[in-house]
């Protein structure tokens, strides 16, 4: 008899039960939904996704400026608290992907949602926090202390906890179908997201930055952890259903990344040359975007760019991503996903150096056009590429250790980017060095192979 893994063990989840408050068919069963489940949990997903904005940079980059004011605090030294709270959430990912195995979606979901809600109350008060802490300790060690847990607590909860529950609960209940389904999540969360630091900065000039962020909290609370509670079904086999519904593809596929023989384990998946390479693509595009969420207003001013002008920019990326997620979407079966990940790198690479010629012709161009290309290849990669090669079993765990890379990447960019603006007075340096990741990343995902395609199905 096989020897269990602590990853094995650790993933062991306890067979579902049909009622009590956590029942699979509490309030209502999912066999019974007149379509096919699966689409309600694109619906719960996308929902779920658009509650985890104020964990997202674009849901934090907006209150940049008036953290610094409130609190006191430089460019660098708000930067180095969101690096610190970024860095340490993500840290803790790893362990909450074997949760979200143990416990399942909706459980941590529901979770998740509630802890969103109640560190934004916690974020609302921030100013008034610091400025008591202040009392015992030096002003600004106090305002750091203050409002680096509150970003460690947010980013582990909405951008960490949620957004991974919400992409697994996709990548369970669909296979064949699992690319169609995440674009069109994705075209719902790329526009939302497009228009998130707009309606934020109107929030804030209406309500002032902690009525806003008890707004959004009593919305998270009232609103989506009863919804998620609601709609979230952990996976189809628990009430008799099937991935895509059971249907499969009309005609045999050819494509080696269609073919699953065996589930992978954590430990087995991290130690696949191609689990690194989507890995640091996703995680140097978190770094690269969270930089220029996060600064966003800053590099208006070194590009002269207005407020408006350089927001602006958001919503023809965020139309440039949805129509690459819903390309992707459509041919991810067709095509290997290493020659999808080179897109998405060259991608990247356009966004470089547009940001870095953004004041010269063509700049905006290339920067909003790579972009969209990069952001929509990630909403549709991130979601597809760890179901599909190495299986569901162990998804939440593998997914943990992919979450916690992207959420330390994104911590770190901030803060290199605010560091080399602080020291040089110019961002022109750190794009510089930009350049040669994502053009090394776009060579060696040509080797990025399903590591299926190295198994011989069973016999």
């Amino acid at each position: 008899m096989k020897e269990q893994t602590a990853t094995d063990m650790d993933a062991e989840k306890p067979p579902p039960r049909p009622d009590g408050f956590w029942g699979v068919r509490t309030p209502f069963a999912p066999s019974r939904c007149p379509v096919f489940y699966g689409w309600v949990i694109v619906f719960a997903a996308t929902l779920g996704a658009i509650f985890s904005i104020p964990g997202q940079t674009m849901g934090v980059s907006v209150f940049t400026d008036v953290l610094m004011a409130e609190l006191g605090l430089s460019r660098v030294e708000l930067s180095l608290a969101y690096c610190i709270g970024t860095v340490g959430s993500g840290l803790t990912l790893p362990w909450l992907g074997r949760v979200l195995d143990r416990q399942g979606e909706r459980k941590m979901a529901v979770a998740s949602v509630i802890a969103t809600g109640v560190v934004l109350f916690y974020l609302a008060q921030t100013g008034p926090l610091s400025r008591a802490l202040g009392k015992i300790l030096p002003a600004s060690i106090a305002a750091f202390l203050v409002i680096g847990l509150g970003f460690f607590l947010i980013r582990a909860a909405a951008q960490g906890v949620l957004s991974m529950a919400c992409r697994n609960a996709i990548g369970k209940w669909f296979d064949h179908k699992r690319g169609l389904a995440l674009a069109v999540s994705g075209v719902l969360v790329s526009f939302t997201y497009s228009i998130a630091p707009r309606g934020l900065d109107w929030l804030i000039q209406k309500h002032g930055h902690a009525g806003a962020w008890m707004l959004m909290g009593a919305a998270a609370l009232a609103v989506m952890a009863p919804l998620a509670w609601l709609l979230f079904r952990d996976a189809p086999e628990d009430d008799g259903l099937k991935m895509d519904n059971g249907k499969t593809a009309a005609k045999p596929h050819h494509n080696p990344d269609m073919h699953i023989h065996r589930e992978f384990t954590r430990d087995e998946a991290v130690r696949d040359y191609s689990f690194w390479i989507f890995n640091f693509t996703f995680s140097f595009y978190g770094l690269f975007a969270t930089a220029f969420t996060f600064h966003i207003l800053s590099l208006g001013q070194e590009y002269q760019f207005d407020r408006e002008g350089i927001l602006a920019l958001f919503v023809p990326i965020a139309a440039v991503s949805v129509s690459t997620n819903l390309i992707f979407g459509a041919i991810n079966t067709r095509l290997r996903l290493k020659t999808l990940l080179l897109v998405m790198n060259l991608g990247c690479l356009s966004a470089v150096l547009g940001m870095l010629f953004l004041n010269q012709p063509g700049g905006v161009l290339a920067y909003v056009i790579g972009n969209g290309i990069a952001s929509g290849g990630f909403v549709s990669l991130t979601g597809i590429i760890f179901p599909r090669f190495y299986g569901r079993k162990h998804l939440g765990a593998i997914s943990g250790v992919n979450m916690s890379s992207m959420v330390i990447g994104s911590g770190m960019g901030p803060l290199l980017f605010g560091a080399c603006h602080h020291f040089f007075g110019s961002y022109r340096l750190i794009l510089i060095a930009s350049i040669f990741i994502p053009t090394a990343l776009a060579l060696l995902s040509l080797r990025a192979d399903n590591p299926q395609s190295k198994l011989n199905p069973p016999a």
